[in-house]
């Protein structure tokens, strides 16, 4: 049996991930959202495995995508992706991996007019690390936000100098805007929940 190494920000986004299927066993990692944070998770693994998956959360930029979509990418910061076997559905594109949160709708704007269809933030680090070691990569996320989505919490000033987002800041803000901020946040938690589900019913169909 085959061992998937999927590779998150947080342990939330793969709790519907099944331990193993007919073919394949699921390793999960999770260090953080950024790629500092997933390459450092990376960088304490002593277990092999054959495959390897950049996999949690992803934000639309194009206006077609929902949330819930699952979102297979072509490439990675112009790296390109193998892609998967599934039984279900799913969208596709080009996928641009950044070290910071996308919250307004005008910089998700530029960029899909500079041609990327969804945006995260660990990606590009976990396609450094398989392609330093010859091992297959895939990068499969599933929609948590639209494009038409303006966050008024601003979550990159909630990230510890790590990259950590600290949930202690995102309380502060809360407390300052609370009309705002509160029914936003459930909001999003909504949404990864949704997302999350579809990941696992996803990945559980994969034929990597």
């Amino acid at each position: 049996m085959r061992t998937v190494l999927l590779v998150a920000a947080e342990p939330f986004e793969l709790k519907y991930v099944p331990r193993e299927t007919s073919k394949f066993r699921f390793l999960n990692v999770t260090g953080g959202a950024g790629p500092r944070l997933a390459a450092a998770a990376l960088d304490k693994l002593s277990t092999s495995f054959d495959v390897v998956v950049s996999t949690g959360m992803c934000g639309a930029l194009d206006p077609s995508l929902r949330v819930g979509d699952v979102f297979v990418a072509l490439s990675v910061n112009g790296v390109t992706c193998r892609l998967p076997s599934p039984q279900t559905p799913y969208r596709s594109g080009t996928l641009v991996s950044l070290d910071r949160i996308v919250g307004t709708v005008a910089e998700r704007k530029q960029l899909a007019e500079a041609g990327y269809t969804a945006v995260e933030m660990e990606a590009s680090a976990v396609s450094e690390y398989a392609a330093a070691r010859g091992i297959e990569f895939y990068c499969i996320r599933a929609v948590s936000d639209t494009a038409f989505e303006e966050f008024a919490v601003d979550l990159n000033a909630a990230r510890d100098r790590e990259g950590r987002i600290r949930v202690r800041k995102i309380l502060l803000q809360a407390a300052r805007q609370p009309r705002k901020i509160i029914p936003e946040l459930l909001r999003l938690r909504r949404n990864s929940d949704t997302a999350a589900r579809a990941l696992g019913a996803f990945l559980a169909t994969c034929d990597f």
